[in-house]
């Protein structure tokens, strides 16, 4: 009878104790919702590098266009200008017969034209002689031009590193292009130069040949006189002629 009381005291503890006791939440692990959310998250992770890596892709971008759209901070223009000009001005300062068609063909047509019975000597000394002072001022004025190029060709050896070492340097498309069209430009000068001391030495070379073809027909003419009694020829005058 003991022991049936035991019993049901312990029951009564035990009722008591599960009514007064507060309920407690039961968790349960589950793998695969566990796996999933890790997945969701890995890809949200990717996604969010994704985006990082474009924007910085994006901004390299602008980064090099701006490089390829910034100017080269050089320019050997105005040095190049100024040593074509300085050659143009030495071709314009042509002595006597210039750099122009129609004053040539004036000369040629008066000076330098075949000799004719009707010209008194004084005509043809006074021609002989303006030939002469034509082939001399050439061969100076040729002088003068080379004189010139050499004087610019330190110019262009200062140009020329300044924009070897500019094109080397350039941060962009836009400076190199740059770089690259102000070298050729110095080609250009420099081929101009040329162009102007060949000019100038032709020039001269042909006013002389054209003197020494007036002198041959002027010597003719000079002779044909002398040995035509009544002309007068004075020694001087044959001597004026050679």
């Amino acid at each position: 009878m003991r022991r049936i009381g035991l019993f049901v005291a312990a029951g009564t503890i035990t009722l008591v104790l599960g009514v007064a006791a507060p309920a407690r939440a039961v968790i349960v692990f589950d793998p695969n919702n566990y796996v999933q959310n890790v997945l969701t998250a890995a890809r949200e992770l990717q996604q969010i590098n994704n985006q990082i890596t474009s924007l910085q892709n994006e901004a390299q971008m602008l980064i090099n266009q701006a490089k390829n759209l910034a100017n080269l901070p050089y320019s050997s223009l105005q040095q190049l200008q100024s040593s074509i000009q300085r050659t143009q001005q030495l071709l314009a300062q042509a002595q006597r017969i210039a750099y122009d068609v129609q004053q040539i063909d004036r000369a040629f047509s008066t000076t330098y034209a075949p000799v004719t019975g009707s010209q008194s000597n004084q005509v043809l000394i006074t021609n002989a002689q303006s030939r002469w002072q034509n082939s001399v001022a050439a061969l100076q004025d040729s002088l003068r031009v080379q004189a010139g190029v050499v004087g610019n060709l330190d110019t262009n050896r200062i140009q020329t590193s300044a924009l070897v070492t500019s094109s080397q340097g350039a941060s962009g498309a836009l400076q190199a292009t740059q770089a690259g069209n102000q070298i050729l430009a110095l080609q250009a000068q420099q081929l101009a130069d040329l162009t102007a001391a060949v000019a100038a030495q032709g020039r001269a070379q042909t006013l002389d040949a054209a003197q020494r073809a007036s002198a041959q027909d002027q010597g003719r003419e000079q002779l044909r006189r002398f040995l035509t009694p009544g002309h007068g020829y004075q020694s001087q005058d044959v001597r004026m002629f050679h």
